[in-house]
């Protein structure tokens, strides 16, 4: 079973935490072709990126894709997430985790920009 793990960077504001949890809520709705879509977090929020992959692999999985929603590439997406997984994989090397690449390398975030910044013009 292929599952994925949204992992985001994590906030002491817990409604930023909330939106995580409810983005990955709506993608296991819209029919993905993963068996299960759960969220973990980087820092400060819960659960984090090993947790989130052990409850996902108690869950059956063995295939987690690994998706960074974040911007850039920076130190989180390049080094510290990497690390995170790699806990794991030395735990449970009979699961194939891969990481997907962040978010902002997407050849569509150009436009998704766009239409949010575009959306104040709506407004006048």
């Amino acid at each position: 079973m292929m599952m994925l793990l949204l992992v985001a960077h994590g906030s002491r504001r817990d409604e930023s935490n909330a939106e995580v949890k409810a983005l990955a809520n709506q993608l296991l709705s819209a029919e993905s072709g993963f068996a299960d879509i759960d969220c973990a977090f980087l820092e400060i929020a819960q659960p984090s990126i090993p947790d989130g992959l052990r409850q996902l692999i108690a869950k059956g999985a063995l295939e987690i894709v690994v998706m960074p929603y974040f911007l850039s590439a920076g130190r989180h997406v390049s080094s510290d997430i990497p690390a995170e997984i790699e806990q794991v994989r030395v735990e449970h090397p009979e699961i194939n985790i891969r990481m997907a690449p962040y978010l902002g390398a997407s050849a569509e975030i150009a436009q998704i920009v766009m239409q949010q910044a575009s959306s104040v013009l709506q407004e006048i």
